[in-house]
């Protein structure tokens, strides 16, 4: 598989997950930084939502991480450059750069740190403690993005 066109969809009993994980920051409920990701349809240009974890690093530098790799919402937010991070009411606009593979290793690092107990399964073996070249050959599948 090129691992620029991976993609896990969801399987078993994610979408249920997935539903009740994209309703609590609906409401106002962060669970470790997590928020609504609202981002446009490329082709319907109608709001499209789903549940991130807002990846934030200590120079303050903020990051969207796709752990099921190149999804709808990944192919949206290239497509529009812009979206939305919600929680509750707060709705903070913001524009999106994708970071290049051969920057992405500290960021897919500190992912893994900071959610590999939730999002472990579709890194398919590879941890926090991975070696930096074998984060490196996994970067192409994992978008990522600057926000701000």
């Amino acid at each position: 598989m090129n691992a620029g066109a991976r993609y896990i969809a969801p399987t078993g009993i994610d979408p249920l997950m997935n539903r009740i994980f994209n309703w609590l920051p609906r409401i106002g409920i962060s669970v470790l930084g997590s928020r609504l990701l609202a981002v446009r349809g490329r082709k319907s240009g109608e709001w499209r939502t789903t549940m991130v974890n807002l990846l934030e690093t200590e120079d303050g530098a903020r990051y969207l991480v796709a752990p099921r790799g190149h999804t709808q919402w990944v192919k949206n937010l290239r497509a529009a450059g812009t979206g939305e991070l919600r929680l509750g009411r707060k709705v903070e606009p913001f524009a999106a750069t994708e970071v290049p593979d051969a920057e992405k290793v500290p960021l897919l690092r500190l992912y893994l740190r900071r959610w590999g107990w939730e999002v472990g399964k579709f890194f398919e073996g590879v941890t926090k403690d991975a070696t930096d070249e074998q984060l490196a050959e996994i970067a192409p599948g994992f978008p990522v993005f600057r926000i701000g």
